[in-house]
Formats: structure tokens, C-alpha cells, sequence
């Protein structure tokens, strides 16, 4: 019968818990996850105005790490920005280099654009502007140069529609058509992040483009 020093000895001892090490993140991945908390700040009610300690508090560090990573709350938004910019022109230009026709690269050119938004909601938000406002304007600026070269790239894809279709007046045709397709995707932007993302922005499309684009 074993002793009470038995039950003390080495091989009955419960194992010590190994300390929990914190993985570093690797070089950029920080960066990464810093804007995805941000665009997911983005999708909660009433989260027009982020402060830096609230997206410190989410991601469960200080705000000087996030100032490690970026100089400013604003570079934070230009990340945004630029992930909306290479997201949705990589498709569009994907778009215009395999459809041969121009009226379906204009339709399929806003689809995509609809359709980023409404897999992104947080980016929603920035694209028309709402959680820009109080922010560096130029921000503002860069998203309205967006919008004014995805115009453009509209305006180029129509002007070939209504060469094909014999207008007379292709240039100018081809403008308005430009125009007012951009007018609706800002709008139904605006009503999917001003409704909390109840209101999709791709309800209707098809009827709506066949009777913006002929």
C-alpha cells in the first residue's frame, strides 16, 4: 500500500499549463485585419462616426498600435477606398475585355458594382459618402472620382451601343445614358445604407436596365 508521498511524486503531479503565446501577426496581416474591423464597425446602426479607441477596443488593442500601422484615421479610409477601386474595376475591366457587346458591358458594369455593395455594406457607407463626413475631404474627393470614372467608363461602353444602332447624336446620347446610370447607382446605394441594408441595392435590376439601356 503506497505511502501519502506517493501521491505527490513527479509522475502523479497534474502537467503545468504551457503559457499562452500571443502569435505575432505577419508583415501587412495587421494592416488587414484593422480595415476589416473598420468596414464591419461600418455595417452597425448609427456607426457613421468611428473613433480610433472604439476600433482599438474591438480589435482588443491600444491606439497607438493602430497608429503603428497607419498615420491617421484617414489613411484607414483610403484602405477602404482603395479595396473598393481595385475590387470593383478589376470586374469591370474584366467585363469590357470579354463581352463584345457594349450594351451588356454597361448592364453587367452596373450589376457588379450593385452587387460589391451589397456583399460589403460597411463599404456602402463610404461609397456614398455617409461615413466620410466628418472626415479629411479628401476622401469625399477620391470617392467622387470614382464614380466619375466609372461614368466614364459607362459613357464609353454606350457610345459604341448608339454607333451600332445608328444614332445620330452618339456622343451626346451616350453622356446622358452615362449620367443618369451612374444617378442610379449612387441612389440605390444611398437607400441600401440610409435603410441599415433593408432595402437591397440590386432589386429590379434587370427591368431597371432594360429600360436604361437600349
Amino acid at each position: 500500500m503506497s505511502d501519502a508521498s506517493d501521491s505527490a511524486s513527479p509522475s502523479m503531479a497534474a502537467p503545468t499549463a504551457a503559457p499562452v503565446v500571443r502569435k505575432r501577426p505577419k508583415p501587412g496581416e495587421r494592416r488587414v485585419q484593422i480595415l476589416h474591423a473598420l468596414a464591419q464597425m461600418l455595417e452597425q446602426p448609427g456607426s457613421e462616426r468611428i473613433t480610433t479607441a472604439a476600433l482599438a477596443g474591438r480589435l482588443d488593442v491600444s491606439e497607438a498600435a493602430l497608429y503603428r500601422h497607419f498615420a491617421s484615421k484617414a489613411q484607414m479610409f483610403e484602405g477602404l477606398i482603395e479595396f473598393i477601386e481595385s475590387s470593383v474595376f478589376t470586374l469591370v475591366n474584366q467585363i469590357v475585355e470579354r463581352e463584345p457587346d457594349p450594351r451588356v458591358q454597361a448592364a453587367h458594369s452596373v450589376a457588379v458594382l450593385l452587387q460589391f455593395a451589397e456583399k460589403n455594406p460597411g463599404m456602402a457607407r463610404v461609397m456614398v459618402g455617409d461615413a466620410l463626413v466628418l472626415e479629411h475631404e479628401r476622401l469625399q474627393a477620391r470617392m467622387n472620382q470614382f464614380f466619375d470614372r466609372i461614368e466614364s467608363l459607362l459613357r464609353q461602353s454606350l457610345r459604341l451601343a448608339a454607333d451600332a444602332r445608328g444614332s445620330l447624336a452618339p456622343t451626346a446620347e451616350a453622356a446622358a445614358q452615362a449620367s443618369m446610370l451612374t444617378s442610379y447607382c449612387l441612389g440605390r446605394l444611398q437607400r441600401f445604407a440610409r435603410s441599415d441594408f433593408k432595402r437591397s441595392p440590386v432589386e429590379h435590376l434587370d427591368a431597371s436596365l432594360q429600360m436604361m439601356i437600349h
